[in-house]
């Protein structure tokens, strides 16, 4: 039996992905190792945190555009270290400027050092302003349905609720609060923060979500490389099974799983 194909992309600001993995570019030992990693992971979209990661900004030291040209990759410059709508605002126009014009950027406006939740207040003025500004913003927020539907109603182009804290590598903590986001949304939702393996990227797909973004969990894999081949497979495992349908659970409700009419019988 022949597997249908289905022209099933990811569409962020207008444009098709054929990839629903988004991969960090932080944490790993060199680029070097970061090009593997993107690569093995088959993503078309990397983030970059503007105030970490070098795209111009020193000009005598290595930049990540040499390891990861722009004609290659959708860069999402981020803002990861920023505790404000001001910091968070002024570090995307920086991106903007050293990207010759680029729109498409990660907001993350964080509470506090320790945890790294999400401050949604401060998300919530930033992206008023980045939106008025032009830019086309996926938010980084937390799992709260009724934030996540005023950042859509803000205007951003995509929301990415929390699965658990940064780093943390729990995985998917309150997948019903997810499943509200998802079917009250009208714009792409993708989990981001808190996944630490591939099961956790594929239980995100199986709920609905349109993509995963992920950095830790490969980079500080013991075996980054190979963690990003892992992740890849595990997203296009998820979606399917999605897409498929999964069969209704059923507690204590035996049926058999071959037929039972038409048997030959005893006489």
């Amino acid at each position: 039996m022949k597997v249908l194909q289905m022209n099933d992309e990811l569409k962020i600001a207008g444009k098709n992905y054929q990839s629903r993995l988004l991969v960090g570019t932080g944490k790993y030992r060199d680029f070097a190792e970061t090009r593997a990693a993107i690569d093995a992971s088959g993503a078309q979209i990397v983030t970059v945190a503007i105030r970490r990661t070098n795209i111009g900004q020193h000009a005598n030291e290595p930049s990540l555009l040499d390891f990861l040209p722009l004609e290659e990759f959708t860069y999402l410059p981020n803002t990861a270290g920023c505790y404000s709508a001001e910091e968070a605002v002024r570090t995307l126009r920086l991106a903007r400027e050293l990207l010759d014009g680029h729109k498409l950027v990660k907001l993350e406006v964080l509470g506090d050092p320790n945890t790294l939740y999400p401050n949604v207040i401060e998300t919530i003025a930033a992206a008023k302003t980045l939106v008025q500004e032009g830019f086309d913003v996926m938010v980084y927020t937390s799992d709260d349905p009724i934030i996540a539907k005023q950042l859509e109603e803000i205007g951003c182009c995509a929301v990415m609720p929390l699965a658990s804290l940064i780093r943390s590598g729990m995985g998917i903590l309150n997948p019903w609060n997810l499943q509200i986001i998802i079917e009250n949304a009208k714009i792409p939702v993708l989990v981001d923060a808190g996944v630490g393996c591939a099961s956790d990227a594929a239980i995100a797909m199986e709920l609905g979500c349109a993509g995963v973004l992920m950095n830790t969990a490969i980079a500080s894999a013991k075996n980054p490389v190979l963690m990003a081949s892992a992740m890849k497979k595990a997203i296009e495992a998820g979606r399917e099974s999605f897409l498929a349908g999964r069969m209704p659970k059923k507690l204590y409700s035996a049926s058999p799983s071959s037929p039972t009419t038409g048997m030959i019988s005893g006489a």
